[in-house]
């Protein structure tokens, strides 16, 4: 396990953070790369974060889960920074996305933060 992953996300979740990052990018608001969301974390902007796990350094995510945590903002893992950019609709792959609105996905959005708080308890 990398240096900022702090618990193991199930695939069925990760999935559904996928799912959650597309609906936020079609009718939210999204902030990408990990100085927009550490920007975000820090204002208390961000319904949830999204971090891939597949990041080189893992350094350059270190920071956000003490920060999201700090802040009391959801976080959850999944697997592919490619992936996860293609979710938000770019063509090439992000370490990590806030969603400041989650648009039609809040229902997914509080499933997903339910889960994580779960996973880590």
């Amino acid at each position: 396990m990398s240096v900022f992953v702090k618990f193991e996300t199930p695939k069925e979740l990760s999935d559904k953070a996928y799912q959650l990052a597309e609906a936020a990018r079609d009718g939210g608001k999204i902030k990408k790369g990990t100085n927009e969301v550490t920007k975000a974390v820090e204002r208390s902007a961000a319904a949830m974060v999204i971090m891939a796990t597949d990041v080189d350094p893992p350094e350059i995510l270190a920071h956000i889960p003490a920060l999201c945590e700090e802040r009391n903002v959801a976080y959850v893992y999944v697997p592919s920074k490619a992936e996860l950019g293609s979710a938000i609709g770019l063509d090439k792959p992000t370490a990590s996305v806030a969603i400041i609105d989650v648009g039609k996905g809040k229902a997914l959005c509080e499933e997903i933060a339910a889960k994580v708080k779960e996973l880590k308890n």
